[in-house]
């Protein structure tokens, strides 16, 4: 059965058995805990309840609803016979944010404030306060597709509303802790879930604007307080209150069956430090556009699809094609290499034998990337999952495959690697 991942803003388009222990008299009493009373049970329950409550109370004015609206003009092919114009429809959206800073920049998801068809941002976004019954408009400071992030903030707003919420340490979490997830679930504005961190490293893709329009493998949050449409840019909390996962998507069987997409218990968040990592460059954008890091090279193996060449892995190639090419069984086939790159500075090679076969062509002589960091690379997503979260100054450690002998390169991200 194929697992569906759903876009938790409106708009836009588990069970762990763990340390059983079999019932009976096998156990001696030193082995058995002591049997829990029914007030220390209350008491465990309410000091929970109590945790919660102080944090609610104290960070959910920092939570923002986020609407859109984008004007989009749909033909009609009978119209269009007898010469008609087309029909201007309004396509609108409700997500969720969070204020980062006293400033007021607004930290969402990218796909809450996306336009028509996901290519930038809505003509109009509104954001609206806790408390507060009107909306004020809000304008783009930066966007990152590729991320599934964007910031933006609020014009004309009273600044004694922005309300930050602190931001944690993604890095540090513990699978069964506590997860706090606000946002606006079916556009019921300023709502509060509860539940635990499921897994720290899950591997999905996410964001847009990446190679085939596909979002970049990243490690995302996995929790089973429930998520649901319009929780899109909401904070994932922890216990003290600060801001661990940007709310983002959901696994919901019920899209398989023709369904609106809805908690199955298994949503996504972003980890906050991929988004404190960006933040800079966000907030330095003007409104432009943010992209994921690169090392300077293009692939060298490519396949005819829907009337274009879309970059392919070699696991894209049959058996008997890898072995008549004489390459490895998957990896990056490294096409050309920019001069000056990081990628031409740690003495990537680019082929130079051009062949060309059914459905596509292949670069031949020149280096395979098989593995970034100890992770596999079939392909440049990849590569770019490697260095997504990576920094000015960071390195990569890349496997590469030459002529039938396999090395470490290390490749130090520049600043041309942002550009």
């Amino acid at each position: 059965m194929a697992v569906i991942l759903v876009l938790v803003g409106l708009g836009l388009g588990a069970t762990f058995l763990r340390g059983q222990v079999p019932l009976g008299n096998a156990q001696t009493s030193a082995q058995t805990p002591a049997a829990s009373t029914p007030a220390a049970e209350a008491g465990a329950k309410l000091q929970n309840e109590q945790n919660t409550i102080q944090v609610v109370a104290r960070y959910e004015p920092g939570l923002v609803y986020i609407s859109t609206e984008t004007q989009v003009v749909t033909q009609d092919p009978f119209g269009m016979m007898f010469g008609q114009g087309g029909q201007t429809q309004v396509q609108q959206g409700v997500g969720s944010g969070f204020f980062v800073n006293a400033a007021g920049d607004i930290l969402t998801n990218y796909h809450v404030v996306a336009g028509e068809d996901s290519s930038g941002a809505a003509q109009k976004i509104s954001v609206r306060v806790m408390g507060q019954q009107k909306s004020v408009p809000a304008k783009v400071i930066g966007l990152a597709p590729q991320y599934d992030l964007a910031l933006i903030r609020p014009t004309g707003l009273d600044a004694g509303l922005v309300r930050p919420i602190p931001l944690g340490n993604s890095d540090t979490l513990k699978v069964g802790q506590k997860a706090i997830a606000m946002g606006a679930p079916f556009g019921l504005d300023f709502s509060v879930t509860e539940g635990i961190v499921s897994s720290t490293a899950r591997q999905i893709p996410i964001g847009f604007g990446g190679v085939s329009g596909q979002g970049i493998t990243q490690k995302a949050i996995q929790t089973d307080a429930a998520i649901n449409p319009g929780n899109s840019g909401g904070p994932l909390l922890d216990s003290g209150g600060r801001v661990i996962g940007i709310n983002t998507q959901i696994i919901s069987p019920g899209v398989q069956a023709g369904g609106t997409g809805q908690s199955a218990g298994v949503g996504f968040a972003i980890p906050i430090n991929a988004a404190k990592n960006l933040l800079p460059r966000l907030q330095a954008a003007k409104g432009g556009i943010v992209t994921a890091p690169r090392i300077g090279l293009t692939a060298g193996l490519s396949a005819q699809a829907q009337g274009q060449n879309v970059p392919v892995g070699l696991s894209a190639l049959s058996p008997q094609g890898k072995e008549q090419l004489g390459v490895p069984e998957s990896g990056l086939v490294v096409g050309e290499v920019t001069p000056g790159s990081p990628a031409a500075k740690a003495g990537l090679k680019a082929g130079t034998d051009v062949q060309q076969f059914r459905g596509g062509q292949i670069v031949l002589g020149g280096d395979v990337i098989t593995a970034a960091d100890g992770d596999p690379v079939d392909g440049v997503e990849d590569l770019q999952a490697a260095l997504i979260d990576k920094k000015q100054g960071d390195t990569v450690t890349l496997k590469v495959w030459r002529g039938g002998q396999t090395r470490d390169v290390k490749v130090t991200l520049d600043a041309s690697s942002y550009q």
